[in-house]
């Protein structure tokens, strides 16, 4: 962590920037490891503040990098911003024009001398964040270890006669007795028709024979998030779902084959896609093939038709591509991956060929 904000002031020189003030607190998160919910930091050449109010100070002490100057300021934090930036001279300040309202850019204006022009520079903290550092790829990978373990031990008690919502709690004690600290997000649990909902929420209804189940689960560990889908027939499914399953897993298939340093976000997408395609199941295939994963669950890059993204070694994606039969049932299977030179490195355990549980 110690050298992200050099790497940051790289990335701010290629801008023509002399600073930059970072409020996203997931952002923040990253560059300085505070947990709190408010605080921002500024980061310049000669530059490493960090500001939160009283709540926080004493934890800030134990979590800012010793780098940073620690300062404290009101709720709103921006009145330390004046006082943190270098005493004269003409400076470009760059802000994250995604995270800041109307509101607050008028404020910041209000404090910073006319010398301070604000530029909008969302994205640059991202850009760090999408390439990740081995400690975080090791973090990902326990969380990943935590959730299939978690799921593991939910399957062998079986799908039939639970409910999506005793499933989903079930497996968010088993990701904890697994070595989790907490679910790495709302996890999904959807059988039969509910299936056919990509974002579904659990319900208090049974798991029927015959219903093809989406888990679509995930863990956090140290403060790092693990992504994985799995679709699970409880009894005997029908030849229809089997098939879609196979086209499916062929498709996922395809995509992990594609995913290399090199490769563009909207190149491995439509390699899945067109698997997808050709089995006549085009129009039931809507979101993206996979996004980023790391202390969000979801952040650069993308992979999607949209993508202007091109993956490099150290970025951390999910390959879940989806039919989704309205009424009927649904199928996703997914893996979270590490990109490397020449392929990518799973990190998902659990076996893809159809599971049949009881």
């Amino acid at each position: 962590m110690s050298d992200r904000a050099d790497r940051l002031v790289g990335l701010l020189t290629s801008d023509d920037l002399d600073l930059l003030l970072i409020t996203a607190l997931v952002n923040v998160r990253y560059m300085t490891g505070y947990t709190g919910t408010n605080g921002l930091a500024l980061v310049g050449p000669q530059t490493r503040v960090f500001v939160t109010d009283f709540r926080y100070v004493e934890q800030a002490k134990v979590e800012v990098q010793s780098s940073y100057e620690r300062r404290r300021d009101q709720l709103e934090l921006f009145g330390a911003i004046a006082g943190s930036i270098p005493a004269s001279g003409e400076l470009r300040l760059g802000f994250d024009d995604t995270n800041i309202t109307v509101r607050q850019h008028a404020r910041l204006r209000e404090v910073l001398p006319e010398r301070v022009q604000l530029v909008p520079a969302g994205g640059l903290v991202e850009q760090l964040r999408a390439v990740k550092e081995p400690d975080e790829i090791d973090r990902i990978r326990r969380a990943a270890t935590a959730a299939d373990y978690g799921l593991a031990q939910v399957l062998e008690q079986g799908l039939l006669g639970r409910t999506e919502r005793e499933l989903a709690d079930a497996l968010e004690q088993a990701m904890r007795d697994s070595g989790a600290d907490r679910p790495g997000f709302e996890l999904i649990i959807a059988a039969g028709p509910h299936g056919a909902l990509p974002h579904a929420k659990p319900r208090d209804v049974e798991v029927k024979p015959g219903d093809m189940v989406v888990i679509d689960w995930g863990a956090e560990v140290d403060g790092y998030r693990s992504d994985c889908t799995r679709t699970i027939a409880a009894g005997e499914p029908s030849d229809e779902a089997r098939e879609i399953y196979e086209l499916v897993l062929e498709a996922e298939r395809a995509g992990l084959g594609a995913v290399r340093s090199g490769a563009g976000g909207r190149e491995v997408d439509a390699t899945a896609r067109a698997v997808i395609q050709a089995g006549g199941q085009g129009d039931h295939f809507g979101h993206g093939l996979g996004h980023g994963v790391g202390i969000d669950i979801h952040e650069a890059p993308r992979l999607s038709m949209l993508s202007e993204d091109v993956l490099t070694s150290g970025n951390v994606v999910t390959v879940e591509p989806g039919i989704y039969l309205a009424g009927r049932f649904g199928v996703r299977i997914e893996d979270l991956v590490v990109v490397g030179e020449d392929g990518c490195d799973v990190l998902t355990s659990l076996d893809k060929g159809l599971t049949v549980a009881g």
